[in-house]
């Protein structure tokens, strides 16, 4: 049984501003393809250029909501999930209120007075995706509105909670908050590397709360980088999983389980001292719309069996078909109703 509120993410909203571009808009803006970065300010005049010359979709984003809203569309169960994180008080952000709230997921969110919406730009070139993030307004997330009292009932209440590693930019207390909650109410509380400018710039804060993790996500990139930050110098996949699964807990309730995703090759779960290799649902190339939202697309499936206490199996299972879907359309969008089984 699914209950109310059970699953919490909390992270950066920001509204996707995708559009299909071609290498020489890359190398303008020195974009890197399958990469995720925070923008500097060479990049701001790239918003406005993508709205005015290319075909721009405007879709809710921002990689924990992504996830949350997977989740809940897989569950389809009103109000399963919930999220918190920062928007302004503009046009994007009513039309990301109107976004959740079509999408059944419950949200908090604190409204910023001074900074508008965050956005990302999406940048498509031959299905691949990069990723641009002007936070503004995600940027300006306070602990003090998670500990207000109608705020932290969502934590009460929830059994699962998710954070994208983006938020430990933003409001790493917050995330501390989340997760000694968690180790002492013997709660599952996960997080993803992200990219790996967050391995690599925000070593200290990712290594605090990683005791924390019951569960870790991350792609290959990812995985590499932070073996490479910690000096472990392999670029093995598995064995870079077991090193984090085996990275020292704060609470001895879960074992760590790490879940590396490798785009279209086999997705690796590491636990108790073993590796497990699970094959994707293999997609045409011409299929492919775009990469944009695949990684939390996975997250959303794979958390939608595991509220429901499903074994792993199950779990990964469903991210594979979660990110299937999402990779045959724009951005982080879905149909009305999913077919897993």
């Amino acid at each position: 049984m699914v209950s109310d509120g059970i699953l919490l993410g909390m992270g950066n909203p920001l509204l996707d501003i995708s559009a299909v571009v071609d290498d020489e808009f890359l190398q303008k803006y020195d974009i890197k393809l399958n990469n995720a970065i925070l923008a500097e300010d060479k990049h701001l005049p790239m918003y406005d250029e993508m709205a005015s010359n290319y075909s721009v979709d405007y879709i809710a984003g921002g990689a924990t909501q992504n996830s949350i809203r997977v989740a809940q569309w897989m569950l389809q169960v009103p109000g399963a999930t919930s999220f918190m994180g920062c928007i302004g008080k503009d046009k994007f952000g009513e039309e990301m209120k109107k976004n959740a709230k079509l999408a059944g997921v419950n949200v908090h969110y604190y409204e910023d007075e001074n900074a508008p919406t965050g956005t990302c730009a999406v940048c498509v070139v031959g299905g691949e995706r990069s990723l641009i993030a002007n936070l503004s307004a995600a940027n300006c997330y306070k602990s003090d509105h998670l500990k207000q009292p109608e705020n932290w009932a969502l934590v009460e209440k929830a059994k699962y909670f998710y954070i994208a590693g983006f938020f430990l930019t933003v409001s790493p207390e917050s995330i501390q908050l989340v997760a000694e909650h968690a180790a002492a109410n013997n709660k599952l509380f996960m997080m993803n590397l992200s990219a790996p400018f967050i391995c690599e710039f925000f070593k200290d804060a990712q290594e605090k709360v990683l005791p924390y993790m019951d569960y870790v996500f991350g792609n290959e990139t990812e995985a590499r980088t932070f073996s490479k930050v910690h000096g472990w110098e392999t670029d093995d996949v598995e064995e870079i999983a077991l090193k984090i699964s085996q990275w020292p807990k704060a609470s001895g309730t879960y074992k760590r389980i790490t879940v590396i995703t490798q785009g279209a090759d086999p997705v690796v779960v590491a636990e108790d001292g073993k590796v497990k290799k699970f094959p994707v649902i293999k997609l045409p190339k011409e299929k492919l719309v775009d990469t944009n939202g695949a990684g939390d697309a996975f997250v959303g499936g794979f958390l939608s069996q595991l509220v429901k206490e499903k074994p792993i199996e199950d779990c990964v299972k469903a991210g594979c078909y979660a990110s299937n879907v999402i990779i045959q359309r724009p951005g982080c969008s879905y149909p009305e109703k999913p077919q897993f089984e």
